[in-house]
């Protein structure tokens, strides 16, 4: 009677065992196997597996029996086939505040300036044939209307939003969403862009006036700044975004603009917890009950702001100031000796 073969498996774990260790050879394609084990071992009955993702195989902690070898890993490719230390093959991600989102070619300028193209070994002949052939590859991704407008409106957004990059990727889906419901027809770019950049800020509660934004975008006419509301209005409406900018989004930039001592910043958040259910400061400018709520706290904590300092700050004039001020009076005491 012959006596029964030894499977591979069993004599790589008799190997192990015995402490001379001999790699097995490579199987083919049709005898390895992907799926994570779910059984017990085999060998010892033990279901503790570790996987070494290196190696690519599946072994049992307890008796060291390999169940699986050469898996294939489902993950990301990252294999250089060049000499360098970079494994990136793949380029950068897209990004939405890009108008092709990143995927196409760019020749890029800055290596036909005189200084960089002699390093490069370029002649003046080569230098100015590759300058329009960059040009030509700018004018061919931006043929269609669709095209220039947002190479236009994203490179507003990306020079006069100053937003950090993942807000300034949300502006940039939000006029792309505009461009979708035709938004921006009968529009200027300028303005529906600057109406982005507002309406993103205002959705990550990090405050921004509207005559700020407005004097980023160079629309510094009152008209200009009317329709840029108007804009703002509109947009916010059809792509759906309600967030209300309330007086304590701005304590904290107004507070720093002023140089205020932190006790203020307290101050002022404990009258604004007093006094905000109250229903005179409805239809009062948000901007304007930060600027007055930091005036009294200013004054509460002996560290006095003029009037004009505030409202510079806060973009309210001092008779508003003044008017805001009067209403706070009448409630603050109120409250405190109730």
């Amino acid at each position: 009677m012959e006596p029964k073969k030894e499977s591979e498996s069993t004599r790589i774990a008799r190997r192990k065992r015995g402490g001379d260790f001999v790699s097995s050879p490579r199987p083919s394609k049709s005898l390895r196997r992907t799926d994570s084990q779910a059984e017990p071992c085999t060998l010892c009955g033990a279901n503790e597996w570790d996987t070494d993702m290196t190696r690519g195989e599946t072994v049992c902690s307890s008796c060291g029996f390999v169940a699986e070898q050469n898996m294939i890993d489902p993950g990301a490719e990252w294999v250089n086939h060049s000499d360098s230390a970079d494994r990136s093959r793949v380029g950068a991600p897209t990004t939405v505040s890009l108008s092709d989102k990143g995927l196409s070619t760019v020749i890029d300028k800055r290596d036909l300036i005189g200084s960089n193209a002699r390093m490069n070994g370029m002649s003046s002949r080569q230098v100015r044939d590759w300058r329009r052939r960059a040009t030509i590859d700018q004018r061919s991704k931006t043929r269609d209307s669709r095209s220039r407008n947002l190479a236009k409106a994203m490179q507003f957004i990306r020079d006069r939003g100053d937003l950090p990059p993942q807000l300034r990727d949300q502006a940039s889906a939000l006029y792309r969403k505009a461009v979708e419901k035709g938004l921006v027809t009968g529009r200027s770019i300028r303005g529906v862009t600057a109406a982005c950049v507002y309406i993103a800020a205002r959705e990550a509660k990090i405050p921004r006036r509207i005559e700020d934004i407005a004097e980023k975008f160079d629309m510094i006419k009152e008209v200009e700044v009317k329709e840029l509301k108007r804009t703002i209005r509109l947009v916010a409406r059809e792509l759906g975004t309600h967030h209300i900018t309330g007086p304590t989004e701005y304590l904290d930039k107004f507070h720093s603009d002023l140089q205020l001592p932190p006790k203020v910043l307290g101050r002022a958040n404990e009258i604004w917890d007093q006094t905000k259910n109250d229903l005179a400061w409805q239809g009062k400018k948000p901007s304007g009950i930060a600027g007055v709520l930091l005036y009294r706290a200013s004054a509460d904590c002996g560290s006095n702001r003029t009037q004009n300092e505030v409202c510079k700050v806060c973009g309210v004039s001092e008779v508003t100031l003044r008017g805001l001020l009067k209403i706070l009076n009448q409630r603050v005491p109120k409250l405190e000796d109730s």
